[in-house]
């Protein structure tokens, strides 16, 4: 085994409740030549019983193997692939769900050094095309179901499908007939690429994020600590395959940590299901988006004895009243976080810390931040920038096919969202670059009006986003998915507005909403991108929805003091 890697990673074990000695004294691993399966992953699991791996469906099937078993395991899928031909620098594309083939793929193509580009089987035909032509891909993974759709696009690829035979493809199964012993070509460097994600595209096409055998596999000790997590534990994450967090937290930080990876497979995602599974199963750790823990707070939570002991948030901020909502029921501090597909965990709420509710929390071990004005001078509220000098291992490589060098010498990794230092030192999200909009010349952050509306018991999930005015230049529009059994009337639509009148000043309240569904990417980040846009062709078409009031709407009703303040 690396034993700089094991040192670095059972220090972060060791001091997971002393953050200030844990970023203080913590220091990545010098790496020239690593191999995160071959270096850590078999030396760990040699001989090792424990639970690696365990997926269970809603068919009451269940899967588990040990650490020696996916070290076996994935070693035969290597030999195999090697066979069909794949060699180190090859591309492949693994296009499934939580497939327990996923996880030995990835460990077989690290140990070949083969380049992954994970894909979620929910991008589009024309998305797809696009990550196989840009991605030169050479070899297809997929299931039976999505085979057909690959059938025209690349003839010259090497095919295999992971669960069952299919006509013209080579069969997974066939790997059980390889060797265990895996002997690789040659040494891996650390810098050498091992992932390529596609980031989703607005206006252009998807930039390609390239991580090395260091940046995710190592980097991803800062994510491990951000999570709490140790050796024994059963972690649960709420992610899709084919999107960076599921790399994070349902292969990288949980194996790091000598964790067991724990998969609950579902045709429909069903909040009570989740919690039955997370008790009958003593869950003690779970990673999931804001989304999630929205919906399971919606149940009582009282009639679940959970096993709980850390819960965190990543993708979108919390509001106080969802951790409150916790914490009363299940005594566990839900914990947000903070971090990029083009980096590991960079900022957190962290075991034995304080966690003030409305802020993500502080700069992970390994990482130094700064905020930054559009100069690079240090700013109060400023964009979250990566300080390149303190060898920020969890950053990304650099994008493919960008102006942007590979290995970039400026002196900070400059992420593109928003944030603002409070009274006690933690960060707190003010918006992506591009949500942070102007209201009369002031700069509304829709995170601070959201965390409002989901104080109403009618909001389940809200999106605030600029409204176009002809005097104010934009106004604050919520668009808002109600809670359970509630009806998008007029009157809870002037209840809303004046909770926000009451809660907000002026030019933060929100002066229009709309009742309806929220478009989502496929890991489940609200598309704010999507709402603007369509925003802003109704306002120019003088179109209003059937479920959209405007403060204009109510003057008649309103106090005279507040119906003078009307835009």
């Amino acid at each position: 085994m690396n034993n700089d890697f094991k040192q670095a990673r059972d220090f972060l074990i060791l001091h997971r409740a002393d953050y200030d000695y844990a970023t203080r004294d913590f220091k990545w691993p010098e790496l020239v030549n690593f191999n995160w399966a071959l270096d850590y992953f078999d030396p760990m699991a040699e001989g090792n019983s424990n639970l690696a791996l365990w997926i269970t469906g809603g068919d009451g099937k269940e899967e588990k193997y040990s650490f020696a078993d996916m070290s076996a395991r994935s070693s035969q899928v290597a030999n195999y692939l090697r066979r069909l031909g794949l060699k180190r620098g090859d591309h492949v594309l693994m296009y499934m769900g939580n497939e327990t083939a996923l996880w030995e793929l990835m460990l077989a193509c690290m140990k070949l050094g083969a380049v992954m580009i994970p894909t979620s089987p929910l991008v589009s035909l024309d998305e797809l095309q696009d990550r196989l032509v840009r991605g030169e891909v050479k070899l297809i993974a997929t299931t039976v179901r999505d085979a057909g759709k690959f059938d025209v696009q690349t003839p010259s690829a090497i095919k295999l499908t992971v669960d069952g035979p299919f006509e013209g493809w080579q069969n997974y199964a066939d790997a059980t007939q390889e060797s265990a012993e895996f002997k690789p070509d040659g040494d891996t460097k650390a810098t050498d690429p091992l992932l390529l994600y596609f980031t989703s595209g607005t206006t252009a096409k998807p930039k390609i994020v390239e991580h090395s055998h260091q940046s995710y596999p190592v980097g991803h000790l800062s994510t491990m600590y951000w999570i709490g997590l140790r050796p024994g534990d059963i972690h649960m994450n709420v992610s899709s395959p084919g999107w960076a967090k599921h790399a994070w937290s349902s292969f990288f930080a949980p194996w790091n940590a000598e964790a067991t990876v724990f998969i609950h497979r579902h045709e429909r995602f069903d909040a009570k299901i989740m919690m039955e599974t997370m008790e009958k199963n003593r869950v003690t750790s779970v990673c999931a988006p804001p989304t999630v823990w929205r919906m399971l707070a919606a149940e009582d939570l009282n009639q679940y004895k959970m096993n709980l002991r850390e819960a965190v948030s990543a993708g979108e901020p919390l509001d106080a009243e969802i951790i409150r909502t916790y914490q009363d029921a299940w005594k566990v501090t839900l914990r947000d976080g903070y971090g990029q597909t083009e980096t590991t965990a960079q900022i957190g709420n962290c075991p034995g810390q304080e966690v003030h509710p409305g802020t993500m929390g502080k700069p992970l071990p390994g990482y130094k931040i700064a905020l930054l004005d559009r100069d690079n001078n240090p700013a109060d509220e400023g964009e979250i920038c990566i300080d390149l000098g303190a060898r920020a291992i969890g950053v990304m490589t650099g994008y493919r096919e960008s102006d942007i060098a590979k290995n970039t010498t400026a002196s900070y990794y400059r992420t593109g969202d928003m944030a603002a230092k409070s009274e006690h030192g933690d960060f707190v999200f003010v918006g992506r670059g591009d949500d942070v909009f102007k209201c009369s010349d002031y700069r509304i952050s829709p995170f601070e009006i959201e965390s409002v509306l989901l104080e109403h018991p009618a909001v389940r999930e809200v999106a605030v986003i600029p409204s176009p005015h002809p005097l104010r230049q934009n106004v604050p529009k919520a668009v808002i998915f109600l809670a359970k059994g509630m009806e998008p009337t007029r009157e809870l639509a002037l209840q809303i507005l004046n909770h926000s009148r009451s809660r907000l000043t002026p030019f933060k309240r929100v002066r229009r909403l709309e009742f309806g569904d929220l478009p989502k990417t496929a890991s489940g980040k609200i598309r704010r991108v999507e709402l603007r846009v369509r925003e802003q062709k109704r306002v120019a078409a003088n179109e209003k929805s059937q479920y959209e009031f405007w403060e204009e709407d109510f003057k008649a009703v309103l106090p005279e003091s507040w119906s003078q303040d009307l835009p």
